[in-house]
Formats: C-alpha cells, sequence, structure tokens
C-alpha cells in the first residue's frame, strides 16, 4: 500500500497583511456601512432574532419584520409562551417557517433553563437547537462584546477571494480554513466593526456575481483579482 500523499496546509497571512486588511476595511466601513437597528442595540434576544431573520433573506425584507416582531414579542418569555400557529404567522412573508419555530425553541428553552436568557459561552450557545458556529460567533461578539469569530457565506466569499483564490470554497477542508483565516484576522480592539465590516463588504463590494473591484479597497493584494466567474 502506498501512503496518501499528504496536502499542504494553506498558509495564513503574515501579520502585516493582517494589519493592512484590517485597516482597509475598517476604513472602509466607517464610510460606507448600512445603518441597521441590530447594531444599535447588545440585547441578545435582539440580536438572535436578526441573525435568524436574515438567514437567507435580504436585508430590506428582515427590516420591517425585525421591528414589528419585537414589537410583538419583546422578550424571550413572551415568545416562549406565544401561541405556535400565531408566531407562524406573524413571520410571513419572509418564508422558510422552519425558522421562527426554531427561534421560539429556543426561545422556551432560555425560559426553562436559563431564566429568559441566551448565556454567552460558546459551548452552552451551541447546544441550543438552531443555534449554529456562525450564530454563536455573531451573538458572542455584537450582543456581549466578546473577541470571536464569525463566517457567513458574504464573510467566507471576501475571505477566500482576498486570502486563498484557489481549491474548492466549499470543501470542508477550505471551510476549516476560513474559520482559522476569520479567527486570525480577528483584532484585539473594534470587534463589533470589525466583524460588521466584513459583512457589509461581503453584501456590498466583494459579491457573488461581478463584484465591485474597481472600487475595492482591497483589489491590490487581492488574490482574486482581477475577478473572473470561476473565483
Amino acid at each position: 500500500m502506498t501512503a496518501k500523499k499528504k496536502v499542504p496546509a494553506l498558509p495564513l497571512p503574515v501579520p502585516a497583511d493582517r494589519r493592512r486588511f484590517r485597516h482597509r476595511l475598517l476604513s472602509w466601513y466607517r464610510r460606507h456601512g448600512r445603518d441597521l437597528p441590530w447594531r444599535k442595540t447588545d440585547d441578545p434576544y435582539h440580536i438572535l432574532v436578526s441573525e435568524i431573520m436574515l438567514q437567507q433573506t435580504q436585508v430590506d425584507r428582515v427590516l420591517p419584520k425585525y421591528a414589528e416582531w419585537l414589537d410583538k414579542y419583546p422578550s424571550m418569555t413572551v415568545l416562549a409562551s406565544a401561541p405556535e400557529q400565531e408566531v407562524t404567522r406573524t413571520w410571513y412573508p419572509l418564508g422558510y417557517n422552519v425558522r421562527p419555530r426554531r427561534l421560539q425553541t429556543i426561545a422556551r428553552e432560555a425560559v426553562a433553563n436559563y431564566g429568559g436568557e441566551l448565556p454567552s459561552d460558546e459551548a452552552t450557545l451551541r447546544s441550543f437547537k438552531g443555534i449554529g458556529a456562525y450564530t454563536a460567533g455573531a451573538i458572542r461578539s455584537f450582543a456581549f462584546h466578546e473577541r470571536a469569530a464569525i463566517l457567513d457565506t458574504n464573510v467566507a466569499r471576501v475571505l477566500f477571494r482576498v486570502f486563498v483564490a484557489r481549491g474548492d470554497p466549499k470543501s470542508h477542508s477550505m471551510k476549516r480554513h476560513l474559520w482559522t483565516l476569520s479567527e486570525t484576522l480577528m483584532p484585539s480592539r473594534h470587534v463589533f466593526d470589525f466583524n460588521q465590516a466584513l459583512m457589509d463588504f461581503g453584501a456590498m463590494v466583494c459579491v457573488a456575481r461581478n463584484p465591485k473591484c474597481l472600487i475595492c479597497p482591497m483589489a491590490r493584494s487581492c488574490r482574486a483579482y482581477p475577478f473572473t466567474p470561476d473565483t
């Protein structure tokens, strides 16, 4: 038997490149970041609602429903005790109706076990059905101001293009590398702004199709520049 050839690990950016990326991203965000209501609160429940609503749904569709939802269900306790059919109706027309049921299940568990509050540690957050690695990182970062990495579709696309640009971006090994990359790039300060900036940058500049490379502050050091459809 011949031994399997070991695939070399992808390199991580050197400290100077990390600093450059952070500086350019945060400078861009301070000029162009979106003014969104869930960025004006550190209530873990409000952050959770926004993150669940934003799954596979555009921001402009979420905005009115976010306000309506919190007006009707202002706390985990209120949501936990609401009739399930009413909760599903309130969610309309966002779609993916597993999401309101998932949100109510989290609320009921929080009420039953944690006094109606979300815990701040990663292991306990991820023990809730419906809270994965990304959502746990978002809650820790945005609600508890902890130094927690995130990796959603937008963030993964930005990091893959800027720092990798080769291989299969959807493979398990690449996703692990991108998580490590997100953790490595995390600044010691301004974590909230940094993570929000990553998401905005992927949604507004480094978009899936026809990214705005000509105005991108990362273009000079981006491994995927100039962009091709296969990147």
